[in-house]
């Protein structure tokens, strides 16, 4: 009797590993999906961030994107579609790959130089010595002061005669005339001379950006590093440096999209030499939109432009995996 009577201890469904509708296991798996009444709740929360990505990156380059299949007479009188054909003339310039190539080396080099001397500047600040604070301060100046600002101070520098840079070459003999070597006339002393500009310009965000990083190095591991008999060049190498890579991957990052996409240094130093023998694809662009009111083609290039830089993001998280965990 008490047999029939008694519950089941398992219950529905249990013998055969399957879950009751509307049970738990059903409940749970709803939870862990947000539904759209979940998305509806965030909406107010999430639709600011939403519209400043349409605003400041979807809409103008899907407008750059229409532009580029255009065609715009030179008063900007759009004359209707011309498919790819600004493309094909951007490809058929005779200068474009230079100029491209120009490009890749002008980021490469001026990120791999800001990186290392960044990492041996914050290194420094990062010891305690009389005056740190004011040392910190000064390192500020190039990121505080106006790009154009330093590159006109750099350029006029270079001038002959009565240039400061250019009468300290001849002073200490590394010119031999007064007049200098006309740097800033020379595509590719100027293209030189704006490379070291940029770097100078670059220093301030990666050194604090690794500073930063040098503050989260934990120093019981230092600690312990000494105490097995390392050196300060090993430790660094294999203690601090490894500690860095978060720190590091940003500034690198955020470095090879602000020196592709940069346009006042060449600009300054480099836009009065004729030709096309110091260009990168951004002032190219600004030499398609200023010098020959070309819209749809400085569009395309703008396209190609973007899509480079995607490409090297995309590849950098690929290879760098900067989020991954040490």
């Amino acid at each position: 009797m008490s047999s029939t009577t008694e519950a089941s201890p398992n219950p529905a469904g249990a013998t055969t590993g399957r879950p009751r509708s509307g049970g738990s296991a059903a409940g749970g798996a709803a939870r862990g999906r947000p539904g759209g009444r979940d998305l509806l709740v965030a909406l107010p929360w999430i639709a600011p961030a939403l519209l400043l990505i349409f605003g400041v990156v979807l809409f103008p380059a899907g407008v750059m994107f229409y532009n580029s299949t255009r065609d715009i007479s030179l008063s900007g009188l759009d004359k209707g579609s011309v498919g790819f054909d600004n493309y094909v003339e951007v490809f058929n310039f005779p200068y474009f790959w230079p100029i491209f190539f120009r490009t890749i080396v002008w980021v490469v080099v001026v990120v791999a130089f800001t990186v290392l001397i960044s990492l041996g500047l914050a290194q420094i600040l990062n010891k305690a010595f009389p005056g740190r604070r004011l040392v910190r301060l000064v390192v500020i100046i190039p990121w505080a002061a106006s790009v154009v600002m330093t590159t006109m101070v750099v350029y006029y520098g270079l001038e002959p005669y009565f240039g400061i840079i250019n009468k300290f070459l001849v002073d200490i003999g590394l010119v031999d005339t007064p007049e200098g070597y006309g740097w800033t006339k020379n595509p590719t002393t100027a293209f030189m001379w704006a490379i070291i500009v940029a770097i100078f310009v670059s220093l301030p965000f990666t050194t604090y950006t690794i500073l930063a990083g040098l503050a989260t190095v934990p120093s019981d591991t230092l600690e312990a590093a000494r105490m097995d008999g390392a050196g300060p060049i090993r430790t660094y190498f294999t203690v601090v440096l490894p500690q860095l890579r978060g720190a590091l991957s940003v500034a690198v990052l955020i470095n090879i999209i602000n020196v592709f996409n940069s346009l006042p240094i060449l600009r300054v130093m480099t836009g009065s030499i004729p030709g096309y023998d110091a260009d990168t694809i951004m002032t190219m662009i600004f030499k398609y939109i200023q010098n020959q009111h070309k819209v749809d083609v400085a569009s395309a290039l703008s396209v190609v432009a973007f899509l480079i830089v995607i490409v090297i993001v995309a590849v950098y998280v690929k290879v760098v995996k900067p989020t991954r965990e040490i």
